[in-house]
This record gives structure tokens, C-alpha cells and sequence, in this order.
């Protein structure tokens, strides 16, 4: 595959998944056969052997044997006294860059990615996770393992892509940032009057309070909650400049705030003149 660094969309990665088992590999496969499916099989413990396209490999723990349709292959015991425990996956429907329609190609040229260390602690982690799911009839279950099919895809395709490391001093335009950051603005500005946390924002943006505040930071400049102080604030303002026959426990109220002296203190801070009196200059 090229090394050319690009993201993976939805076109490349939306599979179909079709089925996944685990198999201790006690006999030889008798049928020398292939699928017009992807299967990927995945070494979990012991030796073996597979026969594919004619030639035999030897295979062992953190092995991962891909067949792409139309490739011929069995699988063969070597090792009696340690035989192989495979973890199979069948799923259709993918389309990486470079690579053929619907098949997955290792940069070795060949059918097997050897894995070790982190990358195969976190391949073993996703099987765990499958059979997990296969086992029990949960809601979704479907949905759920497609979703861990795709983490163990993108484990193994992020091999065969070199990283690029982002220059120094030249910032790419992030148009998830400023979906995420133009969801909390909307969000702070319809419910300014409500009791809102970083905490709050985070759980109705389903995303942690920290990525909330850093990336809020990077495209505005500023914080979420100083952002909802200054909206509360000059929400009070209009307020007060219409005339409306409020007090001044009844603005801070109605802009969020219990403490009325708080919202005086904050109020005073912003415009130099207290509610009262930004009241009377109108």
C-alpha cells in the first residue's frame, strides 16, 4: 500500500459484519477452499500452519492471517502438544485507498501481520471484547461488534500507513473543532439561565471536560464558563435597558444566578457600573 498520509473516511471503513467464533485448532482442515468474504484469523495462543495460495506459514501467538475473497487456504496443526487457538472475524464491504475493492493488503506482500507488544495487547483486548458480545443476546449487539470489527481494522491498517507528524507552526482547519465549539455556544445561549457546570456541557455534548474546555480555548480564545458569564451578562443588560420592571434579584434570577450580590459584583466588573445603575443611565 502507498505511505501517502490521508484520513480514513465512512467509504473506506463501513463494514458489513458477518460473523465471528473462536476455534481450537485440534485436526487439519480437510477442504482446501476460499470465501467471497474478508476473514481474518487471529492466533490468540500455541503454533499452527496455514496452507494459502500454495504455500504453508508457519503461524503463532499474536499472528494475524488475513484472506481476502477468492484466497485459497486451510489451516493445519503443527504442533500437537500445542495446538493454535484462533479467533475468527468474516465481514465484507471495505474499500481502503490503494488497496483493492473489498481486501485488506499488509505492506509485506504477504497474508500474515505479526504483532507484538502493545499492538497485540490491544488486538487480543478488541477479541475479548467480541466474544464478550457473541456470547450475550444485549440490545445492539450487532452494532457493537461492527464497532469493535472497525477498532480491530484500524489496528491493523494504521500498520501499514506511515505516521506524519504535523509541522511545526502551520495549524490544519479543524471543522469538527468549530462544529463542536459552535454546538456549546448554541447550547450556553439557549439554556443561559439554567444551573451549568463544565460538567453539564460535556455530558449533553457526550464528550469529556477537557476536550470540551481545550479545544473551546483554541477556537475562541477563551473559556466555557467565562464565555456563559459574559452571555448571562449582557443578557441582564438588555434587560435592564428595556425598562422592564425587574429587580435587580429578579435579573440575576432570570440570567442564572441565586446570589444577587454575585451577579452585582460580576455585572460591575464587566460594564463599570452596577445593575442599579446602568437601570438609572437609561
Amino acid at each position: 500500500m502507498c505511505t501517502e498520509q490521508y484520513d480514513i473516511t465512512v467509504d473506506d471503513l463501513n463494514p458489513t459484519f458477518l460473523f465471528t467464533c473462536k476455534v481450537a485448532r485440534i485436526c487439519d482442515e480437510k477442504n482446501y477452499h476460499c470465501h467471497d468474504h474478508i476473514e481474518v484469523a487471529i492466533i490468540l495462543s500455541g503454533k499452527g500452519e496455514y496452507y494459502i495460495d500454495g504455500v504453508t506459514y508457519f503461524v503463532e501467538s499474536g499472528d494475524v492471517i488475513v484472506l481476502n475473497p477468492g484466497v485459497y487456504h486451510k489451516g493445519l496443526v503443527s504442533d500437537f502438544g500445542n495446538p493454535a487457538l484462533e479467533y475468527f472475524v468474516g465481514f465484507t464491504d471495505i474499500h481502503f485507498r490503494n488497496m483493492k475493492h473489498n481486501c485488506i493488503e499488509l505492506k509485506n506482500g504477504g497474508p500474515i501481520l505479526r504483532t507484538s507488544g502493545e499492538l497485540r495487547r490491544k488486538i487480543f483486548q478488541t477479541c475479548t471484547l467480541m466474544s464478550e458480545e457473541q456470547e450475550y443476546l444485549h440490545a445492539g449487539r450487532y452494532f457493537m461488534l461492527k464497532t469493535y470489527l472497525i477498532q480491530l481494522l484500524l489496528y491493523m491498517v494504521r500498520e501499514q500507513i506511515e505516521p506524519v507528524r504535523e509541522q511545526q507552526g502551520y495549524s490544519f482547519e479543524s471543522f469538527g473543532k468549530k462544529y463542536v465549539v459552535e454546538q456549546i455556544v448554541g447550547y450556553l445561549e439557549e439554556h443561559y439561565s439554567e444551573k451549568i457546570s463544565l460538567d453539564r456541557i460535556a455530558e449533553n455534548m457526550y464528550l469529556s471536560p477537557f476536550y470540551i474546555s481545550k479545544i473551546f480555548k483554541s477556537e475562541t480564545g477563551d473559556t466555557p464558563i467565562n464565555y456563559l458569564i459574559h452571555v448571562r451578562l449582557e443578557k441582564a443588560r438588555e434587560m435592564l435597558e428595556s425598562g422592564e420592571n425587574n429587580s435587580i434579584q429578579g435579573v440575576a434570577a432570570k440570567v442564572g444566578y441565586d446570589d444577587a450580590y454575585h451577579f452585582s459584583k460580576l455585572f460591575k466588573k464587566r460594564y463599570g457600573v452596577s445593575p442599579s445603575q446602568m437601570r438609572r443611565i437609561d
